[in-house]
């Protein structure tokens, strides 16, 4: 931070600075955190990227849990394992919210709700983690359990709640598990209940004209109902990790010698998701670590490979 702070390095000045605020944060030192990003996003005028006050999100009237988590996500985008196409759409996107003024001075519309589908550990959640660092924005993530309420209405007003604490400033709002939500009002187990929030949601979604990008993510968007996959401007598929990301995965998470050893066993890794891959390195240096081995050795890697491939993923 000293060494950015001399060389007038300011996007490398606020990268540290975040990442100390992170790590008070971990610690349970919040009334310290919230101080250092009081003071950081105080001085913005030393960059244009300086982070937004951040308010605290709403709380639900019933349980007083709050409606959403926010963060400052400090993985970017050139850390996931992509298919290319994915990549590129999400660095087109990234681009565009970025150049929203410019968007608005030539009267084109901005594309501001994001879809995000596959299937359970393809990088959804990282993915919009790594959207919100690069666009320098604070990550508001809703949490489900708050935003459901038991009473009728409330969750249409928390929902209501929620986009209306959206409006205050520029953030990323994910709403995760989203089916959750948005399931289709023909189910016949409904009672009335789910109709009305499904309707809340499009009203929402409708209504928004906000600062902040939203961003929502499922695993089964064949069960969203058919209304609103037209109210997103942008529509992405996550899937598994073919043959040679899963190869790049095995090299960035495992030390060289270790990656050579395990890249002879990735074909029996083919059809996992990638939180698979990442579990099965972190297996392997755990079983490694506890055998006495500063790297993963054969036994290490044949241990991670059964301990992955026996349980359920998808």
């Amino acid at each position: 931070m000293i060494a950015a702070y001399g060389e007038r390095d300011d996007l490398r000045f606020r990268r540290a600075a975040q990442a100390i605020i992170k790590e008070e944060e971990a610690k349970k030192h919040t009334v310290l955190a919230r101080e250092l990003r009081t003071v950081l996003a105080a001085n913005a005028g030393v960059g244009a990227a300086e982070l937004p006050l951040t308010p605290e999100p709403p709380v639900d009237r019933d349980s007083s849990l709050p409606l959403a988590r926010v963060e400052y996500s400090q993985r970017y985008l050139t850390d996931l394992v992509l298919d290319p196409v994915v990549g590129d759409a999400l660095a087109r996107l990234i681009l565009e919210v970025q150049n929203w003024p410019t968007l608005d001075a030539a009267n084109l519309p901005r594309r501001n709700r994001l879809l995000l589908s596959g299937p359970p550990g393809c990088g959804k959640t990282s993915a919009v983690s790594a959207i919100a660092h690069e666009l320098g924005r604070p990550l508001v993530t809703a949490r489900v359990e708050g935003l459901i309420s038991s009473y009728l209405g409330e969750t249409a007003a928390n929902l209501s709640n929620l986009f209306t604490f959206a409006s205050t400033g520029p953030y990323v709002l994910f709403l995760d598990e989203f089916d959750s939500l948005g399931k289709t009002r023909e189910d016949a187990s409904d009672h009335g209940e789910l109709r009305r929030v499904v309707n809340a949601v499009l009203q929402q979604i409708d209504a928004y004209h906000g600062p902040s990008l939203i961003v929502t993510a499922t695993n089964h968007s064949q069960i969203l109902d058919s209304a609103l996959w037209r109210r997103f401007d942008t529509v992405i598929e996550l899937g598994l990790p073919d043959a040679e990301q899963i190869l790049t995965l095995l090299g960035r998470l495992l030390p060289n010698d270790s990656a050579i050893l395990a890249r002879h066993h990735s074909h029996e890794l083919v059809g996992l998701p990638h939180a698979a891959i990442e579990y099965f390195a972190s297996s392997a240096k755990r079983h490694a670590l506890l055998a006495g081995n500063k790297h993963p050795q054969e036994a290490d890697v044949a241990f991670a490979l059964s301990e992955t491939t026996s349980r359920p993923w998808l």
